[in-house]
């Protein structure tokens, strides 16, 4: 809320350098804001009484959003990549995947590790689980089981995220 809008009675102000001003009626406060060419603006609407502070609304709604945007800077989101195997996967393969996921997990991803199955495949699954095992024993210096490996309808699917 900036200067006509502020209704309560009574408010504390701080002035256009940052001291304190007191509390006083929002009248009074409004006249100051104008005698200094600025804008009256509540801060903390919760306070008792409110907290107002004399100040360029446009240059303030600047300062807020170039705090926003540094703030978006500063995260790091987090991407799960997938690697997909079968149950007849062959070593070197295996071992393409798993340096593949090195990378993956050496940027900050998490990795999920789908073992899929087709046909015939779906009548050995569980004597497949050991590929999943292998995986994860070849990432532990690197990575750690987040999710064990869990069968969910035609495929098998781990999550793997960086060691701390």
């Amino acid at each position: 809320m900036i200067n006509g809008q502020i209704r309560d009675k009574e408010v504390r102000v701080i002035g256009e350098d940052g001291e304190q001003l007191g509390i006083m009626s929002s009248r009074e406060a409004m006249k100051l804001a104008q005698e200094a060419e600025l804008d009256l603006v509540k801060i903390a609407p919760k306070a008792q009484p409110p907290v107002c502070k004399i100040i360029d609304y446009g240059k303030y709604r600047y300062e807020l959003a170039r705090k926003e945007k540094e703030a978006k800077k500063k995260q790091k989101t987090v991407e799960v990549k997938e690697v997909r195997l079968s149950p007849n996967i062959e070593t070197n393969d295996l071992n393409t995947k798993v340096n593949n996921a090195k990378k993956f997990i050496s940027k900050g991803n998490k990795v999920k590790v789908t073992l899929r199955f087709r046909g015939r495949e779906m009548a050995h699954m569980q004597q497949s689980k050991h590929i999943l095992d292998d995986f994860a024993k070849l990432l532990e210096d690197v990575a750690v089981v987040e999710k064990p490996a869990k069968l969910e309808g035609r495929s098998m699917s781990m999550v793997l995220t960086e060691k701390r």
